[in-house]
């Protein structure tokens, strides 16, 4: 019985050292946050950048989708995703919150809260922060022919439909017309959203309507379909009164042809879609984010259409707030 159990002590021991001998010649890598050798080789720190967009049947939720895959890609550690929203306004308010890293908003909005203006009076938002400003968004100043209206000092007297109470179009509206010396008391004012502008453009409802969007515009391509469109023109002259008050301001030409029976091209303004943080972001990782989001650029032209119009050399023009040191170091480069 003793003879029995020595051996089964032998043959386990033998067993035993056999592991051992395997284990030390396995090529194996070493246990994650080591190196070979013993020396710390430690993980990417997770940084996670959740993305502000819009709606998802508009421009900024595709391209915010877009940027989280430039970044998840490009930027070690990072974990990003869009999620659609209410857009700039609605953007600000949860950039401020801390419930998103990043946003798109459109900058005179950015403009607006960082001096505690229009739809923000009284509510001033600290520490907003540009990463770069993308893709001209126009105000077109659109009447039908058979008004007879050929400029925008024509609308005084008209029924003008200035966008929706409280928006970005109906402050623009009121920023345009002012230019030119013309209030509110000087014009029949029709708060109407794009849908419900075309709508009564069409049905003679009103005379003249404001939209702020990317061209060519469904709503007044719609429009275009059944009458004679006529895009009102904001001169040099008057677009540099208005960028000198409004910084925010950029000058744009919509080209002949965009909507049908139009000839010539338009001299317009633009605001512009942007990019925004805070100065809570490392400066580092502004950096990165920008580094990987210029030198991807293809993916965002095979995002949206308006990705073509996205360039290093057109990413601080508009700018209406403070620039990232991040995103700045990597412009000075």
């Amino acid at each position: 019985m003793q003879r029995l159990v020595r051996k089964g002590f032998l043959v386990l021991a033998a067993a035993l050292l056999a592991v051992t001998l395997v284990a030390g010649c396995s090529s194996q890598p070493a246990p994650a946050g080591e190196q070979k050798g013993g020396e710390p080789q430690p993980a990417a720190e997770k940084k996670f950048v959740n993305i502000a967009t819009g709606g998802t049947a508009g421009t900024y939720y595709p391209l915010g989708g877009a940027i989280a895959d430039i970044l998840n890609k490009n930027v070690p550690g990072a974990n990003a995703s869009a999620q659609s929203t209410g857009a700039s306004v609605a953007n600000v308010n949860m950039l401020q919150d801390g419930s998103v890293e990043m946003a798109f908003i459109q900058n005179d909005i950015a403009y607006y809260a960082a001096n505690g203006t229009e739809m923000f009076k009284d509510k001033k938002v600290e520490g907003l922060r540009g990463i770069a400003t993308l893709y001209p968004e126009t105000i077109q100043i659109v009447t039908l022919a058979k008004t007879g209206i050929k400029d925008v000092a024509g609308l005084k007297g008209k029924r003008v439909a200035v966008g929706a109470a409280g928006s970005g179009t109906e402050a623009n509206a009121r920023q345009i017309l002012g230019a030119y010396g013309i209030t509110y008391n000087d014009i029949t004012v029709q708060y109407l959203s794009f849908a419900e502008a075309a709508n009564n453009l069409k049905d003679g409802n009103v005379d003249a309507a404001f939209v702020t969007a990317g061209f060519p515009t469904a709503a007044i391509q719609d429009i275009a379909a059944q009458h004679d469109v006529v895009l009102l023109p904001v001169p040099e002259d008057v677009a540099d009164k208005l960028i000198q008050q409004y910084p925010f301001y950029t000058k744009v030409t919509i080209p002949a042809g965009t909507y049908p029976k139009q000839d010539a091209d338009v001299k317009a303004v633009a605001v512009r879609a942007m990019l925004a943080v805070t100065d809570k972001m490392d400066e580092q990782l502004a950096y990165d984010i920008t580094k990987a989001i210029y030198t991807n650029l293809d993916r965002l032209q095979s995002a949206h259409a308006v990705g073509k119009l996205i360039t290093k050399e057109t990413a601080q023009d508009g700018m209406s707030v403070k620039l990232h040191p991040g995103a700045e170091k990597f412009f000075k480069e």
